[in-house]
């Protein structure tokens, strides 16, 4: 991985340039921030920076024989700890076990998050599912084992360890011991999202770094360009920056929210459709719109559980959107051009009086949803409920 590979984070970059050539290497840096602005990516183009033995003053040079393994993370020197989990056929895994997948993600999807790492796991695996994805007790011993080992190019040995958030408390305990007495020309690179859950003294151990939220001009530059996307897919400058101004920061959510366009657009239309029907048999008693609305409920129950979770996801979104919009806070809003097209005669009827009423509902049904309630009735009552509160 190289800096210039990287979307924005020019300042981290220049920092972590800057460590190497003063020679202010730490034995242990983390690196922290939200998902998807590029922690792991910087993690590994620094790895590959101070290992390239022809680095320049920007950038390792890309093309030497160490910089090729860095790029296909197979460098001997280079390793991963990562969250795993339990899976027929795997009774006492640990990172190893699963590393040809995860070197996988990492060159193929770019940016990905936990649930995303999961979901590839349940692709691979069976019976990984419903299971919590731990960095266990076992990888301790693993971590020291592989850096007792000789240095096969006599530079750094360096340990990438993504989300230790999700160590086990014995895991973490042995991880503070290494890092108290770290074996020589050893790095380790932390990658949070959340470093408030591990232990102050692990914090305490560590050169902390926090990489801050993208830009929304670098995330719909890279998305218009196909930088960091799968399969370098791009957006037209507008839709990308759309979907940037909704990422808040995270080019992650912004690819996935391109990625979901068909999704997002069917979830607008069935949420206007229901607002605009309500609305009309409240104000109007327009009772061919209740049929509509029956008919609206019939068509939602066809879809999937998730899939109906999701769009109740969606609407409770789109109240929160327009509740802003009608107080006059536009800077501090999140929709697509369309959504803020309807939003301009809609956001009047969300307000002090009926928002939290209205996301109370929309919650309610997405219990009951998950709860493998009748989704035909659910979403009708849910209808029904709206009548009163858009009034």
């Amino acid at each position: 991985m190289l800096f210039r590979d990287i979307i924005g984070q020019e300042a981290v970059k220049q920092r972590l340039r800057e460590s190497v050539r003063e020679n202010r290497v730490p034995h242990a840096l983390l690196l922290s921030g939200q998902a998807g602005v590029g922690k792991l990516q910087l993690a590994l183009a620094y790895a590959q920076y101070l290992a390239c033995p022809h680095r320049t003053a920007d950038d390792a040079c890309g093309e030497c024989p160490t910089c090729k393994r860095y790029a296909a993370l197979a460098h001997p020197d280079l390793h991963f700890v990562f969250p795993i989990t339990t899976a027929e056929g795997l009774d006492k895994p640990v990172c190893d076990d699963f590393a040809a997948h995860f070197r996988d993600m990492v060159l193929n999807q770019h940016y990905f998050d936990l649930d995303d790492w999961h979901q590839k796991l349940s692709e691979e695996y069976k019976k990984v599912e419903t299971k919590q994805l731990t960095i266990y007790e076992r990888e301790s011993s693993e971590i020291l084992r592989k850096l007792s080992l000789m240095s096969f190019d006599s530079g750094y040995k360096t340990m990438v360890i993504w989300l230790p958030e999700r160590m086990n408390e014995t895991c973490a305990n042995k991880l503070l011991k290494i890092l108290e007495e770290p074996p020589a020309e050893t790095l380790f690179l932390l990658v949070s999202n959340e470093p408030q859950r591990l232990l102050p003294t692990i914090l305490s151990r560590t050169q902390q770094m926090t990489v801050p939220r993208l830009t929304e001009q670098e995330i719909a530059g890279a998305l218009h360009e196909g930088k960091g996307t799968v399969n370098g897919a791009s957006w037209p400058v507008e839709a990308a920056l759309d979907y940037a101004h909704m990422a808040n920061g995270s080019f992650l959510q912004a690819r996935k929210t391109a990625a979901n366009d068909a999704t997002n657009e069917l979830y607008m239309k069935l949420f206007q459709r229901i607002m605009r029907r309500a609305w009309s048999v409240g104000h109007r008693q327009d009772y061919d719109a209740l049929i509509d609305m029956r008919d609206w409920a019939a068509e939602i129950s066809k879809m999937g559980r998730d899939e109906r979770s999701a769009f109740l996801d969606y609407c409770m979104k789109q109240v929160r959107e327009n509740y802003i919009t009608n107080y006059g806070r536009s800077e501090m809003v999140y929709q697509t051009g369309a959504e803020r097209q309807f939003s301009e005669r809609f956001a009047p009827f969300i307000n002090d009086r009926n928002a939290e009423p209205l996301l109370h509902q929309l919650s309610l049904a997405q219990r009951q949803v998950e709860q493998n309630g009748n989704a035909n009735i659910i979403f009708f009552d849910l209808a029904l409920q709206l009548i009163v509160l858009i009034k």
